[in-house]
């Protein structure tokens, strides 16, 4: 018989470390079978259990430590292990319900994750006007940005603008390290309830962002981003990836617009036969203030028109990337498509796709510094023209008053170039790797 795993005590788990520092360490909790905690190598926790369910064995999350409680973790184990024994994968079934869950309401808002957290974390504090008063520095705060937004569609972007809010009204660093620590609790939350996807976006290292009163974005360092040399070989594995997730990456990569922007176009927003995509103010998602003065537009290629043309179009949705529900894409879909690539990549013997400076795996995000990398040190291409095609604003505020042209027809010249460089870089890679495998064949 296999052996039985001690039952540890509240005292013991909150005294585990991590065991590595490149992998996450388990260790069995007992009480019930397979039931186990998960340790990454930052100390961070959260509860698992291994099912096997009509043969195959499968590993169920169960949500953080300590924002579940033992008791709490137990009962789930208990009841997953359960519908397992009656050839039911509790995976499958939450999947389901989460998904009919989204049905009924597209979105679940900050506040109402806010809301569901804060007596949760009340509990965890002593009484007193402390205990009382937690969450209301993130609603003086936070609210004013994300209040209403999807939990799902908040990141570190975000993030750092509250933060940087807090720091150009003369908030002491203190002040701003609690609100920031503060959030990254709610997203621990919201991800253990499978709110939210991906990342927690408000980790500590979201503060490096926060330089004083440069707009955060325009700081250089917010995303991993593909080297410009590896641009044809990423270009060649997108393109051999299907789905919605894919053609929406493919149509960011090319036009070099932020995520959210591509996630949430919708059909009325492109005149193809003018070949112009135009955003408006406030459009979510698309981080264009509402008391913009202008719209921004986006000069479409031959190949961005032709891969509009070639996505099906779902009824009754408004998106042109579409979710399974008929809502927008989240974020988590087009990082995931680059993190499979990666993998991929690296199993097959490369070394996936990286940013040159830190080596985390690049982002979506990072295109638009991959696209404004490639206007600098391969082209002759005037810097306010990439400047312009991301979105940034140009020159000071009387210049800006004066200068009433978005100079569209000449970023169509840069985007054409741009373009034509991801696909001739993906042919030239595509007979590199044809070259070496028939010199391996004949050698």
């Amino acid at each position: 018989m296999p052996r039985k795993a001690k039952e540890l005590t509240p005292g013991q788990i909150k005294a585990l470390k991590p065991r590595y520092t490149d992998k996450p360490t388990l260790v069995p909790v007992g009480g019930i079978a397979g039931m186990h905690i998960q340790i990454t190598p930052s100390g961070s926790k959260s509860w698992a259990v291994r099912l096997t369910v009509n043969g195959k064995r499968h590993w169920l999350g169960l949500g953080s430590y300590p924002e579940i409680s033992m008791a709490d973790a137990r009962n789930m184990a208990r009841q997953a292990r359960q519908l397992a024994r009656d050839g039911v994968n509790p995976i499958e079934k939450r999947r389901r319900a989460r998904n009919e869950a989204r049905a009924e309401s597209l979105f679940i808002s900050f506040s109402q994750v806010l809301d569901g957290f804060i007596p949760i974390k009340q509990q965890e504090l002593s009484p007193g006007k402390y205990r009382n008063d937690w969450g209301r520095q993130l609603k003086k705060y936070a609210y004013p940005h994300i209040r209403a937004k999807a939990i799902e569609d908040v990141d570190k972007y975000d993030i750092a603008l509250i933060l940087q809010g807090m720091r150009d009204k003369g908030l002491k660093n203190e002040t701003v390290g609690k609100v920031q620590q503060a959030l990254k609790e709610v997203f621990r939350y919201a991800i253990a309830q499978q709110y939210y996807f991906g990342q927690n976006p408000a980790e500590k290292q979201v503060m490096k962002y926060v330089i004083g009163k440069e707009p955060v974005e325009q700081s250089g360092e917010n995303y991993p981003s593909l080297k410009v040399d590896d641009v044809g070989r990423f270009w060649t594995a997108l393109q051999a990836r299907d789905g919605m997730g894919a053609a929406a990456l493919r149509f960011q990569m090319m036009t070099a617009t932020r995520p959210g922007a591509v996630r949430f176009a919708t059909w009325d927003e492109f005149d193809l036969d003018a070949m112009v995509w135009t955003v408006q103010p406030g459009r979510e998602a698309s981080k264009i203030p509402k008391g913009a003065r202008d719209a921004k537009r986006v000069p479409l290629t031959p190949e961005m028109v032709g891969l509009l043309q070639s996505t099906p179009r779902l009824d009754g949705s408004p998106y042109v990337f579409w979710a399974p529900q008929g809502g927008a894409l989240s974020d988590a879909t087009l990082s995931k498509v680059m993190k499979v690539i990666h993998a991929a990549d690296v199993r097959a013997g490369g070394k996936g796709f990286t940013d040159a400076q830190t080596g985390e795996i690049a982002v979506p995000h990072g295109n638009r510094s991959t696209f404004r990398t490639w206007v600098q040190d391969k082209t002759t291409f005037d810097p306010n023209l990439a400047e312009a095609a991301l979105w940034h604003t140009l020159g000071s505020k009387v210049e800006r008053a004066y200068a009433r042209s978005d100079m569209l027809e000449k970023r169509r010249n840069v985007m054409q170039s741009w373009v034509r460089f991801t696909d001739e870089t993906a042919r030239l890679y595509a007979l590199k790797s044809r070259a070496e495998i028939h010199k391996a064949l004949i050698s």
